[in-house]
């Protein structure tokens, strides 16, 4: 996501790939919940059923967005968001990240609940991947959190994401750069809850309840995806 005021001083798509499913026992950690089916979104051979919004519109996706060995490889210029045709209110959504391997590690976001009209820069729900704040969880746009629970920050009027209002991570679980990151998100009505490595970083409460797609944002830095693999749930 944009770069944002530290707290300490404001402080869809087509069904691609085999379908595995994973046997839950509680909604309380990663990995827990009922048992569902789990659509891998990303195919491993292309983008088919992926869409995609940039700031420039003189820029192709293919510019931007590619596929190379397997990985999602986003260049991360200009500003944008690579997003599924299909819409999700309630999920279990797990994304494994990592900055490009030698370079600088940049910033990047997993987006969902997108509403609005089409922009780079939706108004959404996102769990931040900026590095040094990965776990983050902001309402972009005006899209609401609760304010008042604990760890919240706003910044108003931000000149690109609008109303922003979110809740800092708990904790720092974010490995080193040029390494494999598993994030795992429950959106369950009012409420997401993040994980980081097997860590809980993340609890943000009052979250609009909005059905719409999953993304991932180009911001700033080469990052590359493996995997990104939801388990609707119930509403």
């Amino acid at each position: 996501m944009v770069q944002y005021v530290r707290m300490k001083t404001l402080p869809l798509v087509s069904l691609l790939g085999a379908c595995t499913v994973l046997t839950f026992t509680s909604c309380s950690s990663p990995g827990h919940g009922s048992k569902a089916s789990t659509t891998e979104l990303f195919n491993g051979r292309d983008l088919v059923g992926w869409q995609s919004v940039l700031a420039d519109p003189n820029v192709s996706r293919e510019t931007v967005w590619s596929v190379r060995d397997g990985l999602i490889v986003c260049r991360g210029e200009p500003l944008g968001v690579l997003h599924t045709s299909e819409s999700f209110t309630n999920f279990r959504l797990v994304v494994e990240y990592r900055w490009a391997p030698g370079a600088k590690p940049g910033n990047s976001g997993i987006f969902s609940r997108i509403n609005g009209p089409p922009r780079a820069l939706p108004r959404c729900v996102e769990v931040q991947l900026q590095h040094g704040n990965a776990g983050d969880v902001m309402g972009l746009q005006g899209m609401p959190l609760a304010a008042g629970q604990p760890r919240y920050f706003e910044v108003m009027n931000h000149k690109v994401a609008g109303d922003i209002r979110g809740v800092k991570k708990l904790m720092d679980a974010e490995k080193p750069a040029g390494e494999w990151n598993h994030v795992e998100i429950l959106a369950q009505e009012g409420t997401y809850t993040v994980w980081m490595n097997g860590q809980k970083v993340n609890k943000a409460t009052g979250v609009a309840i909005i059905t719409g797609p999953v993304g991932l944002q180009s911001e700033g830095g080469e990052v590359q995806f493996r995997r990104v693999a939801i388990t609707p749930l119930a509403n």
